[in-house]
């Protein structure tokens, strides 16, 4: 079985994705929650280039990935689940769930480490919030986050199960809870106490350095609440509020040869330091 999954992983992530992407898609179609600032056409033509680029380098740089690491640590019992043999029920959801809490507190470092917060904005660049956004990261960013994601499904001991249902689902709730999708009030509410919403997530795209420090989770909201970083919505309410970052508002200054080099050319490592004041204040 892990084996198999080890060969097909790349067939399954991609599956679930396209997916999700189409329905995502179809859903802001119908039923926007926001008006666009931007045509559509060429931001998912610069955001949807972004996955393929970070797609094709990862696999070409670190060939093995998450996935690839899971099954040898399984294979020679390494990591902590391994060693302390909990059950394959209760070991997958362990995993699922730590792995989700490293992410959130990989992404609270992003914001206040001004070099990692340089990649970052490249997410947070996009002067509208879809879909799409949840795609939009720097190359240099999704290979740091593979990394942290390799050493820890070692020292976990996570198995291939755990770590292809993790990212099966870390791409899926990105793709959602970015989505410009309207849901009604009660079904928000009742959803965001288990998963994180795109009006939960969308606080965290606000131009205000004290909404932009808030609501890190990407698959569950519990870790905002935990430690403190959860907000309920922005001041200016969602369909009034600003997205994105003060210095690029320009839609020029965002094609993907922009996006590529703004950790270079754009050194605002001071805003990332006030971001991380203001948001702990």
């Amino acid at each position: 079985m892990q084996e198999w999954l080890a060969v097909h992983e790349p067939e399954i992530r991609f599956g679930a994705f396209l997916s999700v992407l189409i329905a995502m898609m179809l859903w802001e179609v119908a039923f926007p929650r926001r008006r666009r600032s931007l045509a559509r056409r060429g931001r998912w033509a610069t955001n949807l280039s972004m996955v393929a680029i970070n797609t094709g380098l990862s696999r070409f740089v670190i060939p093995m990935l998450a996935v690839g690491t899971a099954e040898i640590t399984s294979t020679h019992g390494w990591g902590l689940l391994n060693a302390w043999s909990i059950p394959a029920w209760l070991a997958v959801p362990i995993a699922v769930l730590a792995l989700d809490c490293l992410i959130y507190g990989q992404h609270v470092l992003f914001h206040a480490f001004p070099p990692l917060w340089r990649c970052h904005m490249v997410h947070h660049s996009d002067p509208d919030f879809d879909t799409t956004t949840g795609v939009r990261f720097h190359p240099i960013e999704i290979l740091i986050s593979l990394g942290v994601k390799m050493t820890a499904v070692l020292a976990l001991g996570a198995s291939p199960e755990a770590v292809i249902l993790f990212e099966v689902l870390l791409n899926g709730t990105s793709l959602f809870n970015h989505g410009n999708v309207r849901l009604p009030g009660t079904a928000d509410r009742v959803l965001r106490l288990f998963l994180v919403t795109p009006d939960m997530h969308r606080v965290h795209h606000s131009i205000h350095r004290a909404e932009t420090n808030r609501n890190f989770g990407f698959n569950f909201p519990w870790w905002d609440r935990l430690f403190g970083t959860y907000r309920a919505r922005p001041a200016a309410g969602h369909t009034e509020m600003t997205i994105g970052l003060e210095q690029f508002r320009e839609p020029a200054r965002l094609g993907v040869r922009r996006l590529l080099l703004m950790p270079f050319i754009d050194r605002a490592g001071d805003y990332a330091m006030a971001q991380s004041k203001a948001g702990h204040q």
